[in-house]
């Protein structure tokens, strides 16, 4: 593996990603998922995540379901057609969360904060939400997040924005 050697398989199944070097980044977890960059604007400054899009149904319900590992530093941002109501559920997600629901003009509703993994009671909006911002449990503490703090993203940006 560190090009000093050879390795003789007979057989090879895998199913999995490997990654090499510093580059890898993040495209490897969901490799059909668009990635972005959000900020999220706190009283402590402007904290950016890499994020996976899920913008249609399929990737929605999938979600960070089966994720063992997310870096500080990512997450994924669920996008709706159009600001309504949320709930969420743990269910078949091993890591602890936080969800941050945010409004159509990118103001954060509310935070649950470091969600019970593989529970599956519901964790709601408290309004209509454009989106919901998923990253490791702790990072909403770790930057002062609170209601009423901002996250910046094209998707925020008005009437036909894109990500």
């Amino acid at each position: 593996v560190d090009g000093d050697g050879a390795v003789l398989l007979t057989r090879f199944d895998f199913a999995g990603i490997v990654t090499y070097g510093e580059d890898a980044g993040a495209a490897p977890l969901f490799p059909r998922l668009p990635f972005s960059e959000v900020q999220v604007v706190t009283g402590s400054g402007r904290h950016r995540y890499g994020v996976w899009i899920a913008a249609d149904d399929e990737s929605r319900e999938r979600g960070l379901m089966q994720v063992r590992e997310l870096p500080p530093a990512q997450g994924m941002l669920f996008l709706f057609d159009r600001p309504q109501r949320a709930a969420f559920w743990m269910k078949d997600t091993v890591l602890s969360l936080d969800l941050i629901f945010i409004a159509a003009d990118g103001t954060v509703v509310n935070i649950a904060k470091n969600a019970r993994p593989l529970s599956l009671d519901p964790i709601p909006s408290r309004g209509e939400v454009k989106a919901v911002l998923e990253l490791a449990a702790g990072s909403a503490a770790r930057i002062g997040l609170s209601p009423g703090d901002r996250v910046e993203h094209p998707a925020f940006a008005g009437k036909g924005a894109h990500y």
